[in-house]
C-alpha cells in the first residue's frame, strides 16, 4: 500500500457521515415515511434497495411502493443535523429522536399521514 493510499484511507475513516432526517413519500396517496439517521447516505440506500426488493420493514410503505411503483415516490433529505463541537461526542439517538418528532408534527399538519409499520388490519 502506497504513502498516499494510507493517507486517503485515513482521511476516510476520519469522514463523518451526514446525519438528519430523510422521507420517502408517495404522489398517490399522499403518504409518506420519516427515518432520522446518523449516515444519510447510506440509509436512504438501504431503504431504497430493501424496496425495491421487496423487502422493506414497514409493510404498509413496502405495499404501496409494489402497487404503485418506483416512480411515484420521491426521496429527499429534510434537515442535517450538525455534529457537536464536542468531538468526544458520539451518539445522537436523542437528537435525532427529536427532529424526527419535529418532523412528524410539522407533516401531519400540512395534511400528510404517516406510514405504520404493519399493516391496518381489516
Amino acid at each position: 500500500m502506497n504513502e498516499s493510499h494510507k493517507k486517503l484511507k485515513q482521511q476516510y475513516k476520519l469522514t463523518k457521515p451526514d446525519m438528519g432526517i430523510f422521507k420517502i413519500a408517495s404522489a398517490v396517496s399522499s403518504k409518506a415515511y420519516l427515518q432520522a439517521t446518523q449516515d444519510l447516505r447510506g440509509t436512504m440506500n438501504g431503504a431504497l434497495v430493501r424496496l425495491r426488493g421487496g423487502m422493506h420493514p414497514w409493510r404498509e410503505l413496502q405495499k404501496e411502493w409494489s402497487e404503485q411503483g418506483e416512480g411515484n415516490f420521491t426521496i429527499e433529505i429534510l434537515e442535517h443535523l450538525p455534529y457537536d463541537k464536542d468531538e468526544a461526542k458520539t451518539d445522537y439517538s436523542e437528537e435525532l429522536k427529536i427532529l424526527e418528532l419535529i418532523w412528524e408534527e410539522k407533516l401531519q399538519k400540512d395534511g400528510i399521514v404517516l406510514y405504520q409499520k404493519r399493516l391496518p388490519q381489516i
